[in-house]
């Protein structure tokens, strides 16, 4: 695997632009690999803002789980994003956090064998309100755990603040 970059932050905190423009400052034509499931006509408006954000000189690949599946060797790549991915595995699995974590730890050693420089958008959850239902709390704690084991092998680290990157760790 090429360089491993690893964006985290809150919602609406610039994740995905800045994401993008790392991308681009990269490769003439990066991939977008979206993990993204259309739960509703709400979502489906964001993934269309989202893909309208981009230009046409983007290569887009849409694949909710089997990150590993995907044709991305030599290729500069977006992964936007990791909730999205996790909350599809969280869902399939019956919502068992165990399974889930299992599963994506798994698909993760199998998709970074890929030869592939690697931008990766998340979310911290954590740095909210202490969820009031189980299932939340436990998507929580898989969102936490997988971002600390994404975090530990990236080469850079970023924490979006207002728009605003924030290197927290450079190789």
């Amino acid at each position: 695997m090429g360089n491993l970059i690893f964006i985290t932050g809150g919602a609406r905190s610039g994740k995905s632009r800045f994401a993008q423009e790392l991308a681009e400052q990269r490769s003439e034509h990066p991939v977008y690999l979206a993990t993204a499931r259309v739960w509703d006509d709400d979502f489906r408006k964001r993934i269309e803002r989202h893909q309208n954000d981009r230009g046409p000189h983007w290569i887009n690949i849409e694949e909710e789980k089997q990150l590993s599946s995907t044709p991305v060797d030599g290729k500069t790549v977006l992964l936007d994003c990791i909730t999205l991915w996790l909350t599809n595995i969280f869902f399939d699995n019956g919502f068992d956090m165990e399974k889930s974590l299992t599963e994506a730890k798994a698909e993760w050693g199998h998709f970074v064998t890929k030869e592939m420089d690697l931008i990766v958008v998340s979310n911290e959850l954590g740095m909210g309100v202490h969820p009031a239902e189980e299932s939340a709390r436990k998507f929580a704690d898989l969102q936490g755990w997988i971002n600390q084991h994404i975090a530990s092998m990236a080469d850079d680290v970023y924490l979006m603040v207002s728009g605003i990157p924030v290197n927290i760790k450079k190789k």
